[in-house]
């Protein structure tokens, strides 16, 4: 396996820079950038002009992850060259968050093929329903394979995100790659940092990822009371303080929720995911202390799967609710991954709108928010 980076500050630099890749002979280029490189005019075509053999994957971002840290505005390029693996791809439209399960159903049939290992998936930030989408991939590919990935960001905008795929660039588009292959040697790793605070609240009415009522009241009502002046800046301030899921008896499922829109008239809140309707809910915050030693958790859970006897990649997907609580610190988990890895890994990745991720080991996939989730690729 090769791998080779690049990183672009302006659209405009595109076409000058990519030339660098061509000794890689990549099959696969990784690609996370701002909503102003994705949707720059010629994009995706100057990619495939450049590449005609190489798959496209990656997204629009809310913060771009590389080698030297975060940035914001820029674009990197991760190209990777296999002497093993195998791929496949596919790609579907998103009619609406209603779609999310079908979605992810068609795209598991696009890339289900003998001797599937893993798949990596990019989905639309807005107007999907995460947990939703991942059961329907599942559905097809099976719980024993692996699937991670996130949904794309747009700077914490919220209102229109891109991946990028075998069709190009475009908004409503969940994209992904079936990798295969003996030689394949693929590891993950998920962890949060946050805290819960105050009482639990009953979820007492909700569909999908739609929460309409907490203890019998409008939700919204509530989730402002908690907030007090923070409720002015909703729906992105609710990245501040997203939910923790509980189960019946009380107990935290490990699963965190973010506040992705709200509903003035209905007095209801769309999550990133689906909520239990037997469960309860509790609100969450953090510190940067503690974020940062949950990325670091998270890389030592990937590299703890495997022996990393020859560099690889590491794909790193951060919830944009990070990024703003930790502020001008948001280098500081990026560095506590980098440790980890050393020189066995390759940093690339993007801050979310959504993580996804196993558990651990052989667990079932999930659709995570607020973590650091961390993917690591490689090949014998």
């Amino acid at each position: 396996m090769h791998v080779k980076q690049i990183i672009i500050r302006q659209p405009s630099e595109l076409a000058d820079k990519l030339p660098s890749l061509h000794d890689t002979d990549p099959a696969l280029l990784l690609v996370f950038g701002s909503v102003e490189h994705l949707s720059a005019a010629g994009f995706s075509e100057t990619l495939r002009d450049s590449f005609p053999r190489a798959f496209l994957l990656g997204c629009s971002t809310a913060g771009e992850i590389n080698p030297e840290g975060v940035a914001d505005g820029s674009c990197t390029i991760t190209a990777l060259h296999f002497e093993h693996i195998r791929l496949t791809e596919g790609a579907t439209r998103l009619a609406g968050m209603e779609d999310s399960f079908a979605a992810g159903q068609r795209l598991g049939r696009e890339i289900a093929t003998a001797g599937l290992k893993a798949v990596l998936v990019f989905g639309p930030g807005v107007k999907i329903n995460g947990s939703a989408l991942v059961n329907g991939i599942t559905s097809i590919v099976g719980p024993e394979i692996p699937i991670t990935g996130g949904l794309a960001g747009d700077a914490a905008a919220f209102k229109r995100t891109f991946t990028l795929g075998k069709a190009g660039v475009a908004d409503d588009n969940v994209v992904a790659v079936g990798l295969s292959g003996e030689q394949l040697r693929f590891a993950h790793g998920s962890f949060g940092g946050w805290e819960a605070f105050g009482p639990a609240r009953k979820v007492t009415r909700c569909a999908g990822n739609i929460l309409y009522e907490l203890d019998g009241e409008p939700a919204l009502g509530i989730y402002k009371r908690y907030l007090g002046e923070h409720a002015r800046g909703l729906p992105a301030s609710g990245l501040l303080f997203p939910f923790a899921m509980l189960g019946e008896d009380h107990n935290a499922t490990g699963l965190i929720r973010t506040i992705l829109g709200v509903d003035e008239t209905m007095g209801s809140l769309t999550l990133a995911g689906e909520i239990s309707a037997d469960g309860y809910l509790k609100l969450m915050h953090a510190s940067t202390d503690k974020l940062v030693n949950g990325a670091e958790q998270a890389a030592e859970a990937a590299a703890t799967m495997l022996e990393m006897a020859n560099p690889g990649v590491a794909i790193l997907v951060s919830c944009v609710g990070r990024k703003l609580v930790m502020g001008n610190r948001v280098d500081e988990e990026v560095e506590a991954v980098g440790a980890v890895f050393g020189n066995k890994a390759l940093l690339t990745g993007f801050y979310s709108y959504g993580e996804i991720s196993p558990f651990a080991p052989g667990a079932s996939c999930k659709l995570h928010n607020q973590t650091m989730t961390i993917t690591y690729l490689g090949e014998d």
